[in-house]
């Protein structure tokens, strides 16, 4: 990869492990950042790190579970001692248990959970980290949210909606709040994407990529260079966008439309 926004930065990646999270990771590593992966599972930071370092990156595995508070500050801490300082925060950390049938028989422990790492994390990761990005040299400080299309339409999993919902909301109201300390924030909101939550529903993705315009779903590396662009200088006069990475699925409704396009003699009317 040519081009290097990324020299001299900082940046730090939660749940970054595995899918969208390591792949920007490896994004930001191989654009000339130093990267603090981390990861509830050490083991999986430790893997992602390594494999960062083998492709000629900059890379330290560090274990953080955003629903600690203590972990987080120390997360941040490690950061900006084994780096100098930190530039970029991504929160990508997130939990989504499936909805049972009923709404009524949600499991309150699954509910919570999904809120507290999702949206309560992010929340821990932003105030953990909020001074150091604001010293960050050259007014480079920048979060970067990772939140899901699942805040704009019905796709199911209620808590997890919400929490990514709430996380769009939050984003906006640090980026007024942020902007006189030069921090800008931003949030992506991904459609379906091809992470080790598919793995034991490959089929599932193949019926999936029909449903979207460009025909076909997601790869952790579209996600991540969306990551990277609105936390590069090529994004500095952008903050408090959500921006969707969906291959066009919010702008369509493609079961509506091969319903009326169906040859039984209509005319095509909703």
């Amino acid at each position: 990869m040519a081009q290097r926004r990324f020299d001299g930065y900082s940046v730090l990646v939660t749940g970054a492990g595995q899918g969208i999270g390591e792949a920007a990771a490896r994004r930001f590593a191989a654009e000339g950042a130093r990267v603090l992966v981390t990861d509830r599972e050490a083991a999986r930071a430790e893997r992602a790190a390594a494999g960062i370092g083998e492709a000629g990156g900059t890379a330290e595995p560090y274990a953080c579970d955003v629903t600690d508070d203590t972990a987080v500050e120390a997360a941040v801490a490690r950061a900006v001692h084994a780096f100098g300082g930190l530039d970029v925060l991504v929160n990508n950390a997130y939990a989504c248990h499936p909805d049972p049938a009923l709404f009524e028989a949600t499991d309150p422990a699954h509910w919570y959970e999904d809120i507290d790492v999702t949206l309560h994390g992010a929340q821990r990761c932003v105030r953990a980290a909020l001074p150091r990005l604001a010293a960050a040299p050259d007014g480079r400080g920048a979060i970067v949210s990772v939140g899901s299309v699942n805040a704009e339409r019905h796709f199911g999993n209620h808590a997890y909606s919400a929490a990514k919902a709430a996380l769009a909301s939050l984003t906006r109201t640090l980026a007024v709040s942020c902007a006189p300390r030069g921090v800008r924030v931003n949030l992506v909101e991904p459609g379906t994407v091809r992470t080790p939550a598919w793995e034991s529903r490959p089929h599932a993705l193949e019926r999936a990529a029909r449903h979207y315009p460009l025909g076909r779903v997601g790869e952790p590396g579209d996600i991540a260079a969306a990551i990277a662009f609105l936390a590069s200088r090529d994004a500095g006069w952008i903050t408090g966008v959500t921006l969707p990475v969906d291959g066009g699925l919010l702008v369509s409704n493609a079961g509506l439309t091969g319903a009326l396009s169906h040859p039984d003699g209509g005319n095509g009317d909703a």
